[in-house]
């Protein structure tokens, strides 16, 4: 059982298929089936079996899959680990979209110029989507919203440093004040991004301390889908401030601060233990910038 052969089976598995596995992989189909069945007769057991055009793992393939991203994982830290601390290899990280619009983009740009010989790979998400990203070692770490829960990153499993802060705001049609209209706004649609949303708790923590919950949720994939449906009325959502600001998006909403509630760190989040100097330079970065 080889590296090789590991990371073609994660692949695989990741990809969903063999055909769209080879092109990621840059191989043929064969040589990604060939691999597969090598790698089945060295364990002994088949490790996918068809469902229709699908392969579905099967339980020993379900149970290799964690094994096998905790090897590739410490691969890539053992060679890091011998080679001369300087950053280089790949950094696969994680974050949200809001974060990857508004406070990203320079901090990568001078993380490509210092250090070009970093592959840095980038994958957006909601929080809890990233977290069991960096928990499943499909990121190596995430910039992520802290989460409302207070047990949703065990110390026992992360590590995390505070790299910046975002202001949330309530976000209306213009004219309405959410203080003054609490009842009003329980009977408005909360426009916000899918469950595990980070942003979306804090907002349904603030319909809590109204005493009230919002009529449904609507869910959209963009700020800009957000902004336009509260400017047209179809109900309020809770945003950064930054995000909204940068995008040229405040004009055409009223924004109403949260207080307390509404102010909330953005973390640097990787698996404990789990460090390279790739990984030490982005987070000197972005402490730089914070």
């Amino acid at each position: 059982m080889d590296l090789g052969s590991l990371a073609i089976f994660r692949t695989v598995v990741r990809e969903a298929g063999v055909t769209k596995a080879a092109a990621k992989l840059n191989r043929v189909q064969s040589n990604v089936t060939t691999r597969i069945r090598q790698l089945e007769e060295t364990l002994g057991t088949e490790l996918f079996e068809r469902n229709g055009r699908k392969l579905v793992l099967t339980p020993a393939g379900e149970t290799l899959l964690p094994y096998a991203e905790r090897l590739l994982a410490l691969a890539d830290e053992a060679r890091h680990a011998v080679r001369e601390n300087r950053p280089q290899g790949r950094l696969r990280l994680g974050t949200m979209e809001s974060t990857a619009a508004s406070r990203l983009p320079r901090v990568l740009a001078a993380y490509h110029q210092r250090w070009p010989d970093v592959t840095l790979e980038l994958a957006t998400g909601v929080t809890r989507a990233l977290i069991d990203s960096v928990r499943a070692y499909e990121v190596d770490a995430a910039v992520l919203a802290r989460p409302i829960e207070p047990n949703a990153l065990p110390a026992e499993q992360f590590e995390t440093i505070p790299v910046f802060e975002e202001e949330l705001v309530m976000v209306t049609p213009r004219g309405q004040h959410p203080t003054a209209m609490a009842q009003q706004i329980a009977g408005l649609t909360l426009v916000a991004f899918e469950r595990g949303c980070a942003y979306r708790a804090y907002a349904m923590r603030w319909y809590d301390m109204q005493g009230v919950r919002p009529a449904r949720v609507l869910e959209l994939g963009s700020y800009h889908a957000i902004v336009a449906c509260v400017s047209a009325g179809a109900g309020v959502a809770v945003a950064p401030r930054s995000v909204l600001e940068l995008a040229g998006l405040a004009d055409e909403v009223e924004l109403h601060s949260l207080g307390d509630l509404g102010r909330v760190d953005t973390l640097l989040v990787w698996r404990k233990g789990h460090f390279s100097a790739a990984l030490g330079a982005l987070r000197d970065l972005l402490l730089a910038r914070s």
